[in-house]
C-alpha cells in the first residue's frame, strides 16, 4: 500500500505514546499470510463484499468485547438481545473457571520500548491462580496469529519499564485466548449456523440417521452461546516468531519508516 505522506502512514500503522510513535502489533502482523482470510475472500466473491462483512463483523465484535468486559468486572451494562446467548454462556464459563479480570487493565495500551511497538491488551486476568494476558476473539476457531499477538503483549508487559509504568500487581506468567461465539444448531442434522456481519455461514454436521440436510431443509434451533478458553503457557517460540514478523514488516515498509525516523 502506498501513502500520500508520512502522516498518513503513521496514522494507519501506529500510535503516538508518550510523545513517541510506535507501530501497532496488529498492523505488524498483517505481514503474515492468513489462509483462512484467503478462503473467506474466495467464498464471498469480491473485495467490496468482504470489506462490508468485515466492517460489520468488527462492529459486532467490539460490542461483544465491551459487554463481556463490563460484565466480567461487575459494571452495570445493558446486554443486547442479539448477543445475550454468548454473554450468558460466558458468565457460566467465567463462574466455573473463576475468571477474574482486573478493572484497571481493560483495553489498556502497552508499549515495548526495547522492541519498539505498541498494542492494546483486551484484559489482564487471574485464572487458576495465574496472572496473565487475556485476549478475546469472536471467531469460530483459534488461529496461529492469535499466538503471535498475545506473545507481543507478553514481551511488552515483561519489560521492567512497562511493569513499573503500569504498576502491575504481579509478573505476567501466561496468556489465554477467550473465544466467544454463538450459533444455531439444526435439530435434524446437527449442522451449525453462524450469523455474523450480515452473512450466514453453515458448517455441516452429520446425524447418524438423517445425514446432512439439504440447504433449505434445516430446522434451526434457538441461538446458543459457544465459549472456549484456552491457555497458551509456552510463548518463547511465539515471541521469536513475532519478532521475525516485525523484522519482515520493517523491511516491507522501510521507505516510510525511514521517512518518520523509525529506521536509520
Amino acid at each position: 500500500m502506498w501513502y500520500k505522506d508520512a502522516n498518513e502512514f503513521m496514522a494507519d500503522m501506529g500510535h503516538n505514546r508518550d510523545g513517541t510513535w510506535y507501530p501497532r502489533v496488529t498492523r505488524i502482523l498483517d505481514v503474515k499470510s492468513k489462509p483462512a482470510l484467503e478462503i473467506f475472500l474466495k467464498e464471498v466473491g469480491s473485495f467490496e463484499a468482504a470489506e462490508e462483512i468485515k466492517n460489520k463483523s468488527a462492529e459486532e465484535g467490539s460490542l461483544v468485547h465491551d459487554v463481556v468486559q463490563k460484565v466480567a468486572v461487575g459494571e452495570p451494562v445493558e446486554i443486547p438481545e442479539a448477543i445475550a446467548p454468548a454473554v450468558a454462556t460466558f458468565q457460566d464459563v467465567a463462574e466455573r473457571r473463576g475468571i477474574k479480570l482486573h478493572p484497571d487493565f481493560i483495553e489498556r495500551p502497552v508499549i515495548s520500548r526495547q522492541n519498539r511497538f505498541t498494542g492494546t491488551v483486551d484484559a489482564l486476568a487471574e485464572i487458576d491462580g495465574k496472572f496473565g494476558v487475556l485476549d478475546i476473539k469472536t471467531s469460530t476457531g483459534f488461529y496461529r496469529e492469535y499466538n503471535l499477538q498475545t506473545a507481543a503483549y507478553v514481551i511488552a508487559l515483561q519489560e521492567q519499564e512497562t511493569k513499573h509504568s503500569l504498576a502491575l500487581p504481579r509478573d505476567i506468567q501466561t496468556r489465554w485466548i477467550l473465544r466467544i461465539n454463538q450459533h444455531r444448531v439444526c435439530e435434524k442434522c446437527k449442522s451449525t449456523l453462524r450469523e455474523k456481519g450480515g452473512r450466514n455461514k453453515v458448517r455441516n454436521g452429520k446425524h447418524v440417521r438423517t445425514g446432512v440436510c439439504a440447504e433449505d431443509a434445516h430446522e434451526w434451533g434457538a441461538m446458543e452461546g459457544d465459549v472456549e478458553l484456552k491457555e497458551f503457557p509456552y510463548y518463547f517460540g511465539d515471541i521469536k516468531a513475532f519478532l521475525a514478523a516485525k523484522t519482515l514488516w520493517e523491511w516491507e515498509h522501510s521507505y516510510w519508516l525511514r521517512q518518520v525516523g523509525y529506521l536509520a
